[in-house]
């Protein structure tokens, strides 16, 4: 059997408690709990900022598309060949047409403005996740135009969940859609308007856009816009969405430059920057309670070398160097921070488990986009975190190591 290092050996055999060394081992107790907590909760606010900026982002990207192309002050006039050359693109998924205007929607007594998106039946599910969201209704029936009271056909609409409980209307309620711009009069500008049914409800889980947002077919949004064989701009979807840049590049040599063609990146880069801004402060603030927990390893140590000063004194008699002696410390620093920090992120990853698996902590969906709290632990920042905290555990080792390692044989064994 392989034996161990000296200093190592002398290192575990200080950390063992005797009768009279029950107050240092209290200390090294609570040394190793205040960095086990540190650590726990670093990674766990870091898992739950990573899972909620996730979480945040899927939703964002399920109702918009990665990479939004329009034309600088007009509209596209030949999407269909611009549409077949960006499907070509590398990276590029998929590629559908839109219109987007705002309008007012109209019920009875009650108005909402709205953002209207016409969008092509066939090829949109492929970029935006409309199918999915949809709770009632189909997206098919936007195709075609829909029977209503026994004597018109009205083209369909899907609104929001949360629009349709604020208008007091469901699938098949008819519904006065308003458009800002309409025919010019003598008496000025009269607003257009077209009776529309509702064909479906979607329901995205962001309040803003369940509010906010309706569709209608990309043929009827044309005709009531008056933009005969236009469109407003082209969605693309990717297949690495974290790779938009080369897509966004390689589009503008193919498009132009009297395009604009913009990644979800830019579209939503505040929101991003708030949250790992966010994430970032969390990180530095939480950091402080493992430099807490460091200042009890530095206790723990300084207590712990004048406890020992006659060993020391032996050891260095017998031919210990001042190397070894500090290394003696510093692994008794070492084992009580990364005893910590294993005990913490396993605290962290079993607390997460539980989470995500039972959803003991719930969010109310009236403030927040999600409605459990989701804590995703990536490999990276274990081990970011893990570092760190032994980096900070071993850097507390240098104060109470240099003064053992200093300390003259003679001195510590005159009243002996």
């Amino acid at each position: 059997m392989k034996k161990l290092p000296y200093e190592l050996f002398i290192a575990l055999r200080y950390l063992r408690a005797k009768r009279k060394q029950v107050f240092i081992s209290l200390i090294t107790l609570i040394s190793i709990v205040g960095v086990a907590i540190g650590v726990m909760a670093l990674i766990l606010v870091l898992g739950v900022m990573t899972g909620f900026t996730d979480d945040l982002r899927e939703k964002i990207l399920g109702t918009n598309s990665h990479v939004v192309i329009n034309k600088f002050y007009a509209n596209i006039k030949d999407h269909e060949k611009a549409i077949t050359d960006l499907n070509k693109l590398k990276n590029v998924k998929a590629a559908t047409p839109f219109i987007i205007s705002t309008v007012m929607l109209s019920s009875g007594s009650r108005v909402s403005p709205v953002i209207l998106h016409g969008i092509d039946i066939e090829t949109a599910p492929g970029v935006i996740d409309i199918k999915r969201s949809i709770i009632e209704g189909e997206l098919k029936l936007l195709q075609d135009d829909i029977y209503y009271d026994n004597s018109t056909n009205y083209p369909g609409i899907i609104i929001g969940k949360e629009l349709s409980e604020i208008l007091g209307i469901g699938t098949g309620s008819p519904v006065t859609v308003i458009s800002p711009t309409g025919l010019i009069s003598p008496a000025g500008m009269v607003p257009g308007w077209k009776k529309f049914i509702i064909a479906g409800i979607f329901e995205s889980g962001m309040y803003e856009y369940d509010t906010g947002m309706a569709y209608i077919s990309v043929e009827n949004a044309q005709r009531f816009m008056k933009m005969p064989g236009e469109v407003g701009g082209i969605w693309l979807s990717v297949n690495d969405i974290y790779d938009t840049e080369s897509v966004v590049t390689k589009a503008k040599e193919l498009l132009g430059p009297e395009y604009q063609i913009r990644d979800w990146k830019e579209m939503h880069k505040n929101l991003y920057a708030a949250l790992k801004l966010e994430k970032t402060a969390m990180f530095i603030i939480l950091i402080l309670i493992i430099i807490v927990a460091a200042f009890s390893i530095v206790a723990t140590l300084i207590m712990m070398v004048n406890d020992k000063n006659r060993e020391i004194a032996i050891l260095k008699s017998m031919g210990a160097t001042k190397a070894s002696i500090m290394r003696i410390f510093m692994l008794q620093g070492l084992i009580i921070g990364t005893t910590g920090t294993v005990i913490g992120l396993a605290g962290g990853c079993f607390l997460a488990f539980v989470q995500n698996n039972f959803h003991i902590v719930s969010l109310s969906k009236d403030i927040y986009y999600i409605p459990d709290l989701t804590v995703k632990i990536n490999a990276w920042d274990v081990f970011f975190v893990a570092f760190i905290a032994i980096l900070i555990s071993f850097i507390a080792t240098f104060y109470p190591s240099r003064q053992a390692a200093n300390l003259e044989p003679a001195e510590a064994l005159r009243y002996e």
